[in-house]
């Protein structure tokens, strides 16, 4: 289970431990097939598909995530660091189309850093999302994030849905 550090208003730190050794957990973070197994992927309706990855400082990533109510979020950024099997840092922004009225339409951009820890034959992942004050509550990305989490632990096969 991933554990939430609060630290500020605006930052969101969650620690898990992974039942894999580290360099498969980088992978699962900088794979599309990987990835598109369980990153955005908290709420089970949604189809999440990579358009682009390229996984190196100064590369980018876009994804497009579609809901059954024909709302879709546009969901990408750009890398900053890229230390395998360590680290990653990237900016993270989204867009939601079409707006919803009373809704953000759109996240602003936020960064997070992705620190993964050689736990013996386990990894740690420590994840701190830099958020602003339009990118909404700091609660639903920590929802968004454990969601996530847990999908990776079954990506990874160490866990069952």
């Amino acid at each position: 289970m991933a554990t939430t550090q609060p630290d500020s208003e605006f930052t969101l730190r969650l620690r898990r431990t992974f039942a894999a050794p580290r360099a498969k957990v980088f992978e699962a973070w900088t794979q599309k097939e990987m990835l598109e197994q369980w990153m955005c992927r908290d709420e089970k309706t949604h189809d999440v598909k990579y358009t682009e990855l390229d996984v190196r400082p100064g590369g980018r990533y876009m994804m497009k995530i579609s809901a059954p109510n024909g709302i879709q979020y546009d969901l990408g950024g750009v890398f900053r660091e890229v230390k395998p099997p360590e680290k990653l840092v990237f900016t993270w922004s989204w867009k939601k189309v079409p707006p919803v009225e009373g809704q953000p339409s759109e996240s602003g951009e936020t960064l997070l850093t992705v620190e993964f820890f050689e736990r013996g034959k386990e990894t740690e992942v420590v994840l701190t999302h830099e958020l602003t004050p339009v990118a909404g509550p700091r609660e639903a990305y920590d929802k968004g994030w454990k969601g996530c989490f847990d999908l990776l632990a079954i990506a990874l096969g160490t866990t069952r849905a």
